[in-house]
């Protein structure tokens, strides 16, 4: 892993587990990809839960590491969050958009280098 984005990912992922968040996958997408290393993906139970996902790790990102997402996308009423740190996406999904997307199988040349269930 390149060091500033696993870094990225390892602040992502503790804060998830933090958090409560469930099913988090990290995906190595370094060799099929050019515009991100990895993407984290994490469910929330409920809409309330999606949103401490985000409010969290925004947070935690600006006082551990100094940055703000490039771009933040969706709300919990949707489903589905996208935070964008450049070298890491965050996606944190309800259970039955998650289903939905199948991002897992969409990026399946990628390698997954943590699961946590």
């Amino acid at each position: 892993m390149a060091d500033v984005a696993s870094e990225l990912a390892r602040t992502l992922i503790e804060t998830l587990e933090d958090k409560k968040g469930e099913d988090i996958l990290l995906l190595d997408l370094s060799e099929v990809c050019t515009f991100t290393d990895y993407f984290v993906i994490c469910n929330g139970g409920s809409e309330r839960t999606l949103q401490a996902l985000a409010d969290e790790t925004r947070r935690r990102m600006k006082q551990v590491h100094g940055r703000n997402a490039r771009a933040t996308e969706g709300s919990a009423a949707s489903g589905w969050i996208l935070q964008d740190y450049g070298d890491v996406i965050l996606h944190i999904f309800s259970p039955a958009v998650r289903a939905y997307y199948r991002l897992e199988e969409l990026w399946n040349g990628g390698r997954v280098l943590l699961r946590i269930d």
